[in-house]
């Protein structure tokens, strides 16, 4: 059989050209023999180079989650990303990954300070490795690792939480060459005059550092055709699109880990798996990140609409304590009789059940509500046990009318392929069943039972 090695050296593809069963070389390690050619080519191989031999497109496809995997990893750890001028030890860039709080002017003197002293090769200290080689410098700081690195211009400072991992340094080593092309003339600049604008500056850490993966994210206003075919195309990135649309009813954001925890309690997928296909959303700008400024002011604004969904989701009991209906009527049933109590009462019970007959539950149970208070003010016994038994029977009402859509939903995802919002469905469904059994609902065991091993089955198929 004939096979072409084929290499993927820091994201980019390269063919050697040579079958690996016809090749001079082949039983010399094709990884160094690459090394070799590439050297002869002019490339310089240093510690950031990376070399990986890809077989087949499942393993690129494996290579590449792993990638991303490790991207989220090392944005987890990252607290705080500094930018220190290296001649005068002033801070060019301040940028807070995480809410942790740091002295950055104490920090920046720190800094200086284990440089001066490593450099002038009188390395005592425990907690400093310096790495002479690539000019990495690692060190604690209070209950931080700080990881460092030189440049022309400029030291790049980490802030991490763990000690940094191979990509992360060989990110490192990236993002300081491609940000120094880049940004030559304000960092000399800088060194003159002492100011900078720094918000292309702030976009670019972003970007590199793939910070955006810890942001707060939303759904695009509007998503192109062609991405709308690619997630149709791929039933877990369906799957996850519609979570999201789903999660942002309640709240107008999510982050990232909240998603793989979502979908984690639905089937049991690979994370790895799970946060690629998110990323190609994102990068699809499907979802997109929502930065904290924009996220506060929003927030703000529609701070009435985040009220009126979380009353309309509140619990019957809520309503009965909340209701500000309620609470005028409290003032009201001061002022009136015995009868006149009575007829209120009647009159509350009756818009109550035309409410249910338009399917206007929440309604329903507002107006039996008003009608259960009056009666327990006036001490009505009869009239307490009848709107409760009502108020009982609405409920079950409506959590059936839930129920069956679930089970509907959950049914055409069913059909359609995508296996884990259907099975997202089911559980809710359980969920009700469960409630269900305080109604002494015969068959609720027996439906639960039916529907676990449909989600055993549906895991089966994904």
């Amino acid at each position: 059989m004939s096979f072409t090695v084929y290499f993927k050296l820091n994201g980019l593809g390269y063919n050697c050209g040579n079958d690996i069963n016809s090749c001079l070389d082949k039983g010399k390690s094709c990884i160094e023999c690459i090394k070799l050619q590439l050297e002869k080519l002019g490339f310089e191989i240093d510690a950031s180079f990376e070399i990986f031999r890809i077989e087949s497109y499942e393993k690129d496809l494996e290579m590449r989650r792993e990638v991303i995997w490790n991207k989220f990893l090392d944005i987890l750890n990252i607290k705080h990303i500094i930018i220190i001028d290296k001649e005068s030890g002033l801070t060019i860039l301040n940028y807070a990954v995480s809410d942790v709080e740091i002295d950055t002017n104490l920090l920046s003197g720190f800094i200086q300070a284990n440089i001066t002293f490593s450099e002038s090769g009188n390395i005592t200290k425990k907690n400093t490795n310096i790495n002479l080689g690539t000019q990495f410098y690692e060190f604690q700081y209070e209950n931080f690792n700080i990881f460092l690195k030189n440049g022309n211009f400029i030291r790049v400072c980490l802030i991490l939480d763990e000690g940094p991992s191979d990509y992360l340094k060989s990110q490192m080593f990236q993002f300081l060459y491609q940000f120094e092309n880049q940004f030559e003339n304000d960092l000399l600049n800088f060194q003159e005059t002492g100011e900078i604008k720094n918000s292309d500056m702030i976009d670019f850490l972003i970007k590199s550092f793939n910070i955006k993966l810890v942001f707060p994210l939303t759904l695009a206003h509007s998503i192109q055709p062609e991405f709308l075919e690619a997630i149709n195309e791929s039933p877990i990135r369906k799957a996850i699109f519609n979570i999201v649309n789903e999660m942002i009813i309640s709240k107008s954001f999510f982050y990232i880990n909240n998603l793989l925890n979502r979908v984690k309690k639905i089937v049991s997928i690979d994370a790895k798996v799970v946060l690629y296909e998110i990323f190609q959303l994102l990068e699809n700008q499907v979802i997109i990140p929502i930065k904290l400024e924009a996220l506060y002011s929003d927030m703000e604004n529609k701070k009435d609409a985040i009220n009126v969904k979380k009353s309309k989701m509140r619990s019957i009991s809520a309503i009965t304590i909340n209701n500000g209906d309620l609470r005028e009527l409290e003032e009201e049933v001061k002022t009136i009789d015995i009868i006149t109590a009575k007829k209120l009462i009647k009159e509350y019970i009756k818009r109550g059940k035309n409410a249910a007959k338009d399917v206007a539950y929440e309604v329903a149970l507002k107006e039996y509500n008003k009608a259960l208070f009056i009666a327990k003010k006036f001490k009505l016994k009869s009239d307490v046990t009848k709107i409760s038994q009502i108020l009982f029977e609405q409920e079950f009402k409506s959590k059936k009318v839930e129920l069956d859509f679930l089970l509907e939903m959950a049914e055409k995802y069913e059909k359609k392929g995508d296996f884990i919002n259907s099975i997202n469905n089911f559980q809710k469904a359980i969920k009700i069943y469960e409630n269900f059994l305080i109604y002494d609902l015969s068959d609720a065991d027996s439906q639960i039972k039916k529907i676990k091993k449909k989600i055993i089955k549906l895991r089966e198929e994904i």
